[in-house]
Formats: C-alpha cells, sequence, structure tokens
C-alpha cells in the first residue's frame, strides 16, 4: 500500500502548535516516502464547532508551507472531507457492528448513568459500561429484538455501544514506543453512534480513515488510550490496520504538563500560528509576532525529533530528507521560547538585506516616517542584533529622529572637558570631503593619536551625541548614513543640552 497519511483536526477553535506539529510530522513522512498528505475536518461533534475555525486551520497550513494535497474542495479523491457532510454513511456501519454482534444498542439515560457512577463512588468503585455491568443495564444485551425495534421506533433515545471482548489481551505494536499490551477487561464499551444519526470521534475516525485508504496513523499520544479500541473496530469490521505511531507531548517551558495557551499568555510567546480574536480578547499568532514560518517549522520539527547529528538548521527540503518516525523520542519535548527565538533569528539573517528592507520600509510607513536613507545598507547595519523585523525601529530609530533624551547612566561620561573635545571633533569632521565610513575613522583616530586624546574621552561621547544612548552598530558607519550635516547638528545639540 501506498503511504497515505492524514492530518484530521476538530473546527473547535484555533490550530495548536502541537497540532501544527503533528500536521508536520504527517507531511514529512508523507513527502520522504513520496505519498500523500491529506486533511480531513472531523466535525462530527457539532455543539463544539467554532465559526471560522476552519478557514484557520486551511490558512495556518498554507502559511507554514505544509498544505495538505486533498482536502475540503481540493482534489477530493475520497471526499467529502467534512465528517458532517459523510453522515449518511456511517449509519450502515454502525448497523453492521450491530448485525454482526460487535456493538448493541443502549437505552441507558444520563440521569441514571450519572447515579450509578455516584454510588460506585460512594463505595469506593469506578463505574465503568463494561462487560462486568453491561448485562444488567438497560440495553439490547438484556433486551428482545422486538422490544428494541419498537422503542427505537417510538423515538426513545439510544446509542450505539461497541461490545469490547472480554478476557482477552492485546498486543500491539507503535512505531515509536514499541510493544505494547492493553487487558480488555479493563476497557468501557465505548459509545460509537447516537440517536442523532451523528457518529462519535471513533467510529468515524475508522470507517474514514478506512475509506480514505490511511496507511498509517500519526497523532498525538493523548489518543494512545484509544488504540485498542480502534484495533479492535477494525478487526470488528475484517479490515487491515494502518500502522499507528503516536507522538510525544509538547511540554510546558517550566515543570511538567501540556503546552497550554495560559503558559504562552503568562511567559510571552505565542501558542497559535496566526492571531486569534474572539469577543473576549485576541490570541497572538506567531505570523503577527514576527516569526518566519520557516522558522517556526524548524523549531517544530525538532521537538521530539531529531536525526542524530548536531544539525539545528533544517530547510523543509532537508526536514522531508532525514525524517524518520523511528528518531521519534517518546518522552515529552519541552517548549523552550528562548530557543524558538534563536531559530527566527537565524532565519533573519539569511533573509536578503533587499527583502528585510522592504518589511522595514512597511514599519516606518505606518510610523509616517520618509526618508532618504539607503534602507538595504540599514538593515545590513542592525540586522545581527535581531530576532525579528519588528525590532528594527529600536535598533534603527536614531537614523532617521536625532535623540530628544540620553541615556542617563551613558550620560556619566561627559566629562567637564567633553563639550571642547565635541567642537574639535566637529572641526575635523568639517574638513573632511570624502564623507564614508572608512575616511571618517582614519582622520578621526589620527587626530586623536596626534594631540594623545583617548579613544574613550571621545568614542563614547560622539555616539550617545548620535544615538542618545551607547548602542547601535560601527559609530563610523552611522556617521556616514545619516551624513555630516546631520552629524555636526546632533554633537551641537548634545552639547547644548548635556
Amino acid at each position: 500500500m501506498s503511504v497515505r497519511v492524514r492530518f484530521a483536526p476538530s473546527p473547535t477553535g484555533p490550530l495548536h502548535i502541537g497540532g501544527v506539529r503533528t500536521a508536520l510530522f504527517n507531511y514529512l513522512f508523507a513527502k520522504k516516502h513520496g505519498g500523500t498528505f491529506y486533511l480531513r475536518i472531523e466535525d462530527t461533534d457539532q455543539t463544539r464547532f467554532v465559526p471560522g475555525a476552519e478557514a484557520y486551520i486551511f490558512e495556518a497550513l498554507e502559511w507554514l508551507g505544509i498544505a495538505p494535497e486533498e482536502t475540503v474542495g481540493k482534489n477530493e479523491k475520497f471526499g467529502p472531507y467534512r465528517q458532517s457532510e459523510r453522515k449518511a454513511m456511517y449509519q450502515q456501519y454502525a448497523d453492521q457492528l450491530i448485525n454482526s454482534g460487535w456493538a448493541y444498542y443502549a437505552f441507558d439515560t444520563a440521569d441514571s448513568l450519572d447515579l450509578m457512577r455516584k454510588e460506585a463512588e460512594a463505595n469506593g468503585n469506578t463505574f465503568i459500561y463494561n462487560h462486568s455491568v453491561r448485562e444488567q443495564l438497560d440495553n439490547s444485551l438484556t433486551v428482545s429484538r422486538e422490544k428494541v425495534a419498537e422503542r427505537i421506533a417510538n423515538g426513545e433515545h439510544y446509542v450505539i455501544r461497541f461490545k469490547t471482548p472480554v478476557n482477552e489481551i492485546l498486543e500491539l505494536k507503535d512505531i515509536i514506543r514499541g510493544d505494547i499490551k492493553f487487558d480488555t477487561n479493563l476497557l468501557d464499551d465505548k459509545v460509537l453512534f447516537k440517536s442523532d444519526g451523528m457518529p462519535t470521534y471513533h467510529l468515524a475516525n475508522i470507517v474514514d480513515d478506512h475509506l480514505m485508504e490511511t496507511s498509517h496513523v500519526i497523532r498525538g499520544e493523548e489518543w494512545l488510550p484509544s488504540m485498542p479500541l480502534h484495533v479492535l473496530l477494525y478487526k470488528a469490521f475484517g479490515w487491515n490496520a494502518p500502522e499507528f505511531a503516536h507522538l510525544p507531548l509538547i511540554l510546558k517551558p517550566i515543570g511538567n504538563g501540556k503546552l497550554s495557551k495560559r503558559d504562552g499568555d503568562k511567559m510571552g510567546f505565542p501558542v497559535f500560528p496566526l492571531e486569534w480574536k474572539t469577543d473576549e480578547g485576541v490570541s497572538s499568532g506567531y505570523r503577527e509576532n514576527g516569526f518566519f514560518p520557516e522558522a517556526v517549522i524548524n523549531f517544530l520539527a525538532l521537538l521530539g525529533w531529531n536525526d542524530g547529528t548536531e544539525q539545528e538548521i533544517f530547510s523543509l527540503e532537508e526536514l522531508v530528507e532525514k525524517f524518520d518516525l523511528n528518531r521519534i523520542h517518546k518522552a515529552g519535548a519541552k517548549f523552550d521560547p528562548e530557543k524558538n527565538k534563536w531559530f527566527n533569528h537565524q532565519y533573519l539573517q539569511k533573509q536578503s538585506d533587499a527583502s528585510l528592507a522592504e518589511s522595514f520600509k512597511t514599519i516606518l510607513d505606518k510610523k509616517g516616517i520618509s526618508t532618504s536613507l539607503d534602507l538595504t545598507k540599514v538593515v545590513s547595519l542592525i540586522k545581527e542584533r535581531a530576532h525579528f523585523v519588528n525590532e528594527f525601529w529600536d535598533l534603527a530609530d536614531y537614523f532617521f529622529e536625532a535623540p530628544t533624551t540620553y541615556d542617563e547612566k551613558a550620560a556619566k561620561n561627559w566629562k567637564e572637558e567633553t563639550p571642547g573635545l565635541m567642537h574639535q571633533v566637529i572641526s575635523e569632521l568639517n574638513k573632511i570631503e570624502d564623507f564614508t565610513s572608512v575616511t571618517i575613522e582614519t582622520l578621526l583616530k589620527e587626530w586623536m593619536t596626534a594631540n594623545e586624546i583617548g579613544m574613550g574621552k571621545v568614542m563614547q561621547p560622539l555616539r550617545l551625541s548620535l544615538v542618545g544612548a551607547l548602542k547601535g552598530p560601527h559609530l563610523f558607519d552611522i556617521i556616514e548614513m545619516i551624513g555630516k550635516e546631520e552629524t555636526v547638528k546632533r554633537i551641537e545639540k548634545a552639547i547644548a543640552s548635556l
């Protein structure tokens, strides 16, 4: 069988970064093996449906560069790709399980089940709807076929439950976790179908994976407890099961537990690929925070996987070439916000100065700043200090606006003799005709050496005059960029102010 893998999210809100990693690993596996990566929307639970969530999922994967080859409205070879639109087909499979003895109707009300749970808890037990109690409950195992048909015809609410086998040890194989054993006596009889005509996740998932010819199911470890039921369902239908691989969790930066939106809010980093707006507020996204999609992909790929080398920077093509499910760790991967930013810094350095200048120009336009300066040159001077393009303004504002205040700590370098020295600097600068960084540096340093003036006495006050703080790239590059007239004007202003 050719490789066919899927990402099957529910449209219940914004796509979590953990879901993105699941999609990525499926994408990489499919591409590595010349297979197909498809996306199915699992919206059988209409009570949890959130408007806009489905469109968000598609836009996020498109932005990240890992869009599926088949999905809603795109190459629907096994369509439809929304489970809610496949509703009509699930009834026949539920009926097939009833007829083969692998499932049964259950008429127990929510209140009666709740009462049994409370009674069990009062006795220090846990109520499980399985082989130990099903013969005493209100279901088709204890009621005649005619009575069952009558109750259904009368519109009585029911569910169809899976009849889990008794006294079996399931020996299953997971690509990541190896051999796993499950005792069927400890499993409950899961609900597969409801009287409203909608299947639960378990039935719809298995039927669709089979009909869409899914070869491998690569999903988060939270689905590991469902693996025995799913394998049993394949057996009940007489179908070959796909291979399973359960990915480790993405953990909180501090402590154990699954990474949550609350962690991002608390520590100031996004957990969603794109911004998500609700009436309650706005949750920031990687895109809006200035991350490059390639950096996000690279970072996520290394959360739980590595190629066995020290290499950290991978293009998408390299990830496809090197990806191997057998190199995914079982243990959870701790999310590191600083490492996340480090990856973005690496990708920012790889961008061309011209493209970064275009992005910077957009920032300047929003601030209403027009300039004749070469933005490509400005970007080349500051980008090494930046993790994000949106940091460029704070790193380069002095190129466009003279400082109005001066850093207090840096101003301590402004001594009694400093104004006189700065007047001499102005005099030297006015003599220079070839006003380039190299020439300015050479001539000013020759002047300081000839007059036995210490570098610190001139360089720090000069930087303070031009920048307002002791920050920025090579001082003489700044002087060349802003020009002689502006340089002199700023020094004179500093003399008057400081």
